[in-house]
């Protein structure tokens, strides 16, 4: 059996409550300078434990200028306050871009390494202040993965920094978080955890230590996104898509993501297009393009969905995909690129740019050729 390192964090605590949890902990530990990068729509619900960190003799700074899908010029805005402020711990409240800014400020705040120099995979030379993570979305797994993403604006391109030492040292996921994310927002991440699930499993590195969180990843999310997504406060369902999440972030370290994380790159880093959204818009297309090479491989995705087995594994394959847009209609997500405004003439910059993503692309069971990515994109379009 081929070899896998599984690099997780030293502390995982899982459900409702567990950003009381956070707070007790911290408390106890010898940090007393708290740098925390947070989501503006989760202010008010951690009012509570930072007043309890105030008046328990902690000092904190609360920074909640990341909106969007994070630049370099931001990082660098924000890891430059939390020198000033001489943080000694950082902690991630919020969503993927959140929590990637936090896992990034917590190994530059003393680090002289410049953030361009840690570009790619392995460059990061080290972090040696406490990083916590608390995700309020059901997505991007960025709690437990060694990945955060910055938009590199000059080139219009998303660019990775994979690092060890961006594996957060504990990580408290609090399904409550998630009650008051809106509609969409639950559909878009839900989407991405998702894919990361496929993703995983239909790799060239797939391993059968991660194939289990994969498929059971599938499972939760896409038997429970559409209940969340009707009821924001269904508590089981919230849970079950935390866990997914959850499951689909445990499969990005070792195994990582593939062809439909590379073409979404330039959507993302083009258009601003969500994440999420991208990453659902393509899915569909990138299977059906990847499945005649591991039919067997999409047929177990495909029954995982919930699809009817076929006469062949490529038939239940097929039938997985049918599953998938369905649930894109179901969660009222966009189908075409045409939908979103993109432009028609900009398909050749976008499979420039996919082409460029090579980290994600060598792991695809297919090889993609700048005429597949032009392809795939026109077929999406």
């Amino acid at each position: 059996m081929k070899q896998i390192t599984i690099l997780n964090p030293s502390q995982l605590v899982f459900g409702d409550g567990a950003y009381r949890t956070f707070i007790d902990e911290f408390l106890k530990r010898k940090e007393k300078r708290l740098f925390i990068v947070a989501d503006n729509a989760v202010v008010n619900q951690i009012r509570e434990g930072t007043n309890k960190l105030k008046a328990s003799g902690v000092k904190f700074y609360l920074d909640s200028s990341v909106k969007n899908e994070p630049d370099f010029e931001l990082f660098n805005e924000i890891v430059a306050r939390a020198r000033e402020f001489k943080a000694d711990a950082v902690a991630g409240i919020g969503g993927g871009s959140v929590l990637d800014v936090a896992k990034l400020v917590a190994a530059f705040v003393d680090n002289d390494q410049n953030i361009y120099e840690a570009v790619g995979i392995g460059n990061l030379s080290g972090r040696s202040v406490y990083l916590a993570c608390l995700p309020t979305t059901s997505g991007t797994g960025s709690e437990v993965s060694p990945n955060a993403i910055l938009l590199d604006r000059e080139n219009d391109l998303k660019k990775g920094i994979v690092s060890p030492h961006l594996v957060p040292d504990s990580t408290y996921i609090d399904p409550q978080f998630t009650h008051t994310v809106p509609p969409n927002v639950t559909a878009a991440t839900g989407l991405d955890a998702l894919t990361h699930c496929i993703e995983a499993y239909t790799n060239v590195h797939a391993h059968p230590m991660i194939d289990i969180y994969a498929l059971e990843g599938i499972k939760l999310i896409s038997s429970n996104l559409k209940r969340a997504i009707d009821n924001g406060d269904d508590t089981e369902a919230r849970a079950k898509l935390s866990l997914g999440s959850l499951y689909g972030g445990l499969c990005l370290g070792p195994v990582n993501t593939t062809a439909v994380h590379a073409l979404s790159y330039p959507l993302g880093g083009m258009f601003h297009i969500a994440h999420g959204i991208s990453n659902a818009l393509l899915l569909p297309h990138v299977m059906e393009f990847n499945m005649v090479k591991a039919p067997e491989r999409f047929a177990e995705v495909g029954l995982a969905l919930g699809a009817e087995a076929g006469s062949t594994p490529m038939d239940t394959a097929e039938n997985g995909v049918s599953i998938i847009r369905k649930l894109m209609r179901n969660c009222d997500i966009p189908t075409k690129l045409s939908e979103l405004n993109v432009p028609e003439n900009s398909i050749e910059k976008m499979a420039d740019g996919a082409l460029q993503v090579t980290r994600l692309l060598k792991n695809n069971v297919r090889e993609v050729t700048y005429e597949d990515a032009l392809n795939i994109y026109q077929k999406a379009y």
